[in-house]
């Protein structure tokens, strides 16, 4: 979309200085800003990137004249829009083989080149090059003629739709943005994020240096077999033993190969770079050649007879002439090849039986393309291991089948051929369509080139493909294309037999174009591993990014030539192609899925310049791309995809910390986001009910968590399941704490990833304690993905006069969590709980089941159970039986209950009779109200005798209690609140409070004890010694917890009850209950 700009030149107001004054004034407010920018008051860090003004910036420029005066507070932060389109219009790529931009942003960058590169040098020429190579040469006649001309079109045509539509995704991804060098890994990792990158820039990786040790067999197999079959170091001594006499001797001169090529690209890259053209002149001689022997062939076919026996090829290596016997002198001599089949040269010898029975013909091996071979090279003829190559519709005569064929001059097959094997050796031929966007560095305009160079090679090569299938099939005999090596035309490349002006001209180009392109393999691959090791996501090859002083990549190549010589020890072409196929297959499957869910998701960063791409295009190619990898090897496909799974899982599980803006990212959003939608219907069934916690951390002073064994008891009893939102308060203002707030931050998820808390961490600012965890309980969580648990610690110092407001805070979140429907989980003695590395290996977990909870107390011992810690702990149920209640059918009845419930436990019914409340009990209740009494009647200061004054006053105000809250606190505080206070009113008020304290005091040691607190203290005594002779020694202790009292004025006297009630106990968790069931019977 044209988007016009006006640009306003704006007056200086002033008259112009002179470069003096404005040099001097200039160096002032540099020294000026540079002050403001050490002692910036917002504390943020400055983005770095080429789009936000950097510290290098001549900011006297920015601040000169005062026409921007208002802004200038902000320059530091934000550019002004003339800097910010400066700096665009001068930013460049990295040049390739450099690390890209992002992981240099903190060092000073070096002057580059511009680069100058356009799409037909830069894009289209090294597309070309890498896309036409082996294959063609040795390989697809032999498919023409063994799969046929229309199942050749078949495989030639997928494998170009699967590249073309790879094509047109890569296009649009590398139009989105700059694409700095790194090439495909730079932009599957962009786009996909670090797992998907790393582990799909190292398939592609293992591609490329597997294409390295393809293209160096071919080249052996040309030397060895074409040029000079004398230089082989391994011969067959025996019939039979010439195929492994041929992979020895691949792997010792391709041993041999690879090490110099290495040596090579050591130590001069650059004139691997400048050789490429001439590889490429001798790939487009090469095929010129082909095309313009194909034209001759119309005229003038050239003359290649092949012997047939019957309808069988002979290979003519081992013979001359192509007849049984010869007449010379009116005399018949026997020639050579009645030598091969019979045991005498005697007319009269014993022959093969086959031999005896069909004769000898000769017919042209290249009939021409007006010679209507095509019609019978249209069909598939695949065959066996070992089976003879034999033409269709020659007459023969069957012979008898026990005859030893091994040792004859026939022409067999070296594998067995079928469909999805062939389009495995194929595929290969068609990659190479990355070699224009690993470029990008280098090109000038790469948004521009690389979609248009790509494709127009793709189309080239696709028609140079598909048109040689056409002309391969109607120029040349069908027992020559089935003739892998040549052997029925005197050992001639099949390809080169077509070529005009001669055979020669192939097999020197193909020579010299394999070999560079496994150079250029050998000089690529190193780089592709050096980007991906510095990106810092796969740990363990970050060796591999480090190489020469001029950043020559030295460790990755030794890398690159161990694994090359892996597919040199296969020494097979035909079974090192498929490997390949894979990894790239799997790659371009990548690209296509990148492209696809970018377009999907709509992110507002997707705006390719390429337009011409759809999301069912990068499907389709995905889709195409998945299917050719199981129909090339289902077992291969297997193996890459496990590969790359254990890659991906292996940078998941180390962390690679990269937010790369990529599209995963963006699905995980949309996805969550669904999610959520989904959740927030309705609570979750009975079922799928499982503790969601937000545990409540206390910080120090120093913003470190006060008890780390609480996260250590969350991780135990999640196991990385639901939701965990752990939750902190400080006290203060928001503005005043921001960075107090961001190291809490920081510590706590440095906590939770040490004790492997997998959860979220929310901490709030508020101006007072009690209500930041109000403000916790009512907003942590989004949507149905609340917590529906509080996991806290017991307040220790809870008696500690100078912490008298914590068990306030305590009580006051215990009645919260009831009013929020939520359970509540209360771990006491925290620090002697066990760490995640502690393992119980006896023990019980003992639950005391006073009251029905909805099932809490069954369901927590289970959920720990679960986990290391507590794996081989029983767990044993007590309830408590009164004077009416049968205790054998109570046990009968929980035994029922916990078989339906389907958990394994002990049962104890545990009889506690009434009887008279003890001396203790009356004097521990008469202790509690007399130290709560003389609080009260303590002096208060100023602050605190307001505070609390306000607290009263608003309590008074509420309409159900105010009458008793004033009654009962009248002693304490005054009836009203004095909200200015002259020297006479603080005088008499402290007169006033003088004397009520004095017979306050008189007070408490005359006071009886409250009736309904000594039955309560009576239950707690009673209960903790029945609970310590029973679970003493229990490794955890869950109990009931009592709710508090309605009336507030007994909470300090709650929270001793339940002192009284745990004293003794190593490790207890008192658990209350939300109010709903959260287990059931049912399935």
């Amino acid at each position: 979309m044209p988007t016009s700009f006006t640009v306003v030149p704006v007056e200086a107001q002033g008259q112009e200085r002179g470069p003096v004054e404005r040099d001097g004034q200039r160096q002032e407010e540099e020294e000026e800003d540079d002050e403001r920018d050490r002692g910036s008051g917002d504390g943020i860090a400055k983005e770095s990137s080429p789009f936000i003004n950097s510290a290098e910036m001549d900011r006297g420029n920015m601040y000169e004249g005062k026409n921007m005066a208002l802004f200038e507070e902000e320059m530091d932060s934000n550019p002004m829009v003339s800097s910010l389109l400066n700096k665009l219009a001068n930013y460049t790529n990295l040049t390739q083989g450099v690390v890209e931009h992002e992981a240099d942003e903190d060092s000073k960058r070096k002057e580059v080149k511009v680069p100058r590169m356009g799409t037909f040098i830069g894009v289209y020429l090294p597309c070309l090059q890498n896309i036409l190579g082996v294959i063609l040469f040795l390989r697809l006649t032999w498919i023409v003629g063994t799969a046929g001309v229309l199942e050749s079109f078949i495989i030639v045509f997928m494998c170009c739709a699967c590249t073309m539509l790879t094509a047109i995704s890569m296009s649009a991804i590398a139009t989105n943005g700059v694409v700095p060098a790194g090439g495909s890994y730079y932009m599957i990792s962009r786009s996909l994020g670090p797992e998907f990158g790393g582990a799909v820039g190292l398939c592609f990786y293992l591609g490329t240096t597997f294409a390295g040790a393809m293209y160096i067999l071919g080249t052996i197999e040309i030397l060895l077999t074409y040029i000079s079959p004398s230089a082989a170091i391994f011969k067959a001594e025996e019939v039979g033993e010439e195929t492994e006499a041929m992979l020895n001797n691949m792997r010792v001169y391709g041993t041999c190969i690879i090490i110099l090529m290495a040596i090579v690209v050591f130590v001069g890259v650059k004139y691997v770079n400048k050789l490429a053209l001439v590889f490429l002149a001798c790939v487009i001689l090469s095929i010129i050649a082909i095309y313009a022997g194909v034209i001759k062939t119309a005229f003038d076919p050239p003359d290649f007879p092949i012997c047939l026996l019957g309808n069988r090829t002979l290979s003519k290596r081992s013979f001359d002439v192509c007849a049984k016997f010869t007449e010379s002198n009116n005399e018949t001599k026997t020639t050579t090849l009645w030598h091969l089949f019979c045991d005498s040269s005697l007319l009269n010898a014993t022959c093969d039986h086959y031999f005896s029975l069909n004769n000898v013909t000769e017919i042209q091996g290249i009939p021409g393309i007006m010679s209507g071979v095509l019609i019978d090279n249209l069909w598939s003829t695949y065959s066996e291991k070992g089976s003879i190559v034999e033409k269709k519709d020659q007459p023969s005569v069957a012979g008898s089948e026990e005859t030893k064929m091994s040792g004859l001059p026939y022409v067999f097959t070296d594998i067995m051929t079928y469909f999805t094997m062939l389009v495995g050796i194929y595929f290969p031929s068609v990659t190479g369509i990355m070699a224009g966007s690993n470029r990008s560095g280098d090109l000038k305009d790469a948004q521009k080139s690389i979609p248009t160079g790509t494709i127009l090679a793709i189309s080239t090569t696709s028609f140079i493909y598909l048109s040689c299938i056409v002309l391969f099939g109607a120029c040349i005999e069908g027992v020559i294309l089935r003739d892998k090596f040549g052997e029925a035309v005197n050992g001639n490349l099949v390809v080169g037999t077509l070529a005009w002006p001669s055979p020669w001209v192939i097999v020197i180009g193909s020579f010299f174009s394999t070999c560079g392109a496994g150079l250029q393999s050998l000089t690529g691959a190193p780089r592709l591993l050096q980007a991906i090791a510095r990106d810092g996501i796969v740990p363990f090859i970050q060796v591999f990014g480090h190489g020469k002083a001029n950043g020559e990549p030295t460790w990755a190549l030794l890398l690159t030539a161990g694994i090359c010589e892996i597919g040199i020890l296969i020494a097979s072409l035909d079974s090192v192609a498929p490997i390949l196929s894979m990894f790239f297959l799997m790659c371009y499957m990548f690209v296509n899925l990148a492209c696809a869910v970018q377009t999907l998701l709509r992110t507002p960063n997707w705006r390719p310049r390429f337009k011409y791409y759809h999301w069912t295009l990068s499907f389709l190619g995905m889709s195409l791309c998945l299917a050719l990898m199981f129909i090339c090897s289902w077992y291969y496909a297997l193996i890459a995809m496990l590969i790359a799974g254990c890659i991906y899982k292996y940078i998941e599980y180390r962390g690679a910390e990269k937010e790369w803006g990529d599209g995963i990212r963006g699905l995980s959003l949309n996805a969550a986001r669904y999610a959520l939608l989904r959740v927030e219907d309705g609570p979750p069934h009975t079922k799928n009910w499982r503790p969601q916690l937000l545990v409540l951390l206390n910080l120090d002073s120093e913003q470190l968590v006060k008890h780390p064994r609480l996260l250590s008891f969350t991780s135990q009893l999640k196991a990385g399941k639901g939701l965990t939102i752990v939750g902190s308060v400080l006290q203060g203002i928001y503005l005043d704490k921001s960075t107090e707030t961001q190291k809490a931050e920081e510590n706590v998820k440095a906590l939770m990833g040490v004790e492997k808390t997998k959860g979220f961490c929310q901490i709030v600012v508020s101006p007072n304690f009690r209500d930041g965890i109000s403000y916790l309980i009512q907003s942590a969580g989004l949507g149905g993905m609340k917590h529906n648990t509080v996991l806290m610690a017991w307040p220790q110092s809870w008696k500690q006069t100078e912490n008298r407001f914590s068990w306030k805070n305590f009580v006051d979140t215990v009645r919260e969590t009831t009013a929020a429907q939520q359970a509540l989980l209360v771990a006491k003695n925290i620090d002697l709980f066990p760490t995640n590395q502690e393992r119980f290996t006896e023990g019980n977990i003992d639950v005391w089941w006073i009251v029905h909870d909805g099932g809490m107390l069954m369901l927590l011992p289970f959920l720990l159970r679960q986990h290391k810690v507590w794996r081989k702990c029983k767990m044993r149920i007590f309830t408590v039986a009164q004077m009416d209640d049968n205790s054998i059918q109570m046990k009968k009845d929980l035994q029922m209950f916990l078989y339906h419930l389907r958990l394994n436990a002990e049962v104890e019914v545990v009889e506690m009779f009434e009887n008279d409340i003890s001396a203790f009990t009356y004097e521990k209740t008469l202790m509690m109200e007399q130290r709560s009494q003389m609080l009260k009647q303590m002096q208060l200061s100023k602050n605190e005798r307001e505070r609390e004054a306000q607290l009263i006053h608003d309590r008074n105000t509420a309409s159900h209690s105010a009458p008793a809250v004033k009654t009962s606190m009248a002693a304490a505080v005054p009836e009203k609140v004095q909200m200015t206070w002259t020297k006479e009113k603080f005088v008499a008020e402290k007169h006033k409070n003088k004397d009520s304290n004095v017979s306050g005091f008189k007070d408490i040691f005359n006071m009886k004890p409250n009736q309904s607190n000594v039955r309560r203290m009576h239950t707690a005594v009673k209960l903790n010694g029945v609970v310590l002779n029973k679970s003493q020694h229990a490794q955890l202790v869950l109990l009931n917890m009592p709710g508090p009292p309605k009336n507030r004025k007994g909470d300090e006297n709650y929270m001793e009850f339940l002192e009284v009630l745990t004293e003794g106990l190593d490790r207890v968790l008192l658990v209350r209950g939300s109010g709903r069931e959260v287990i059931t019977i049912y399935s």
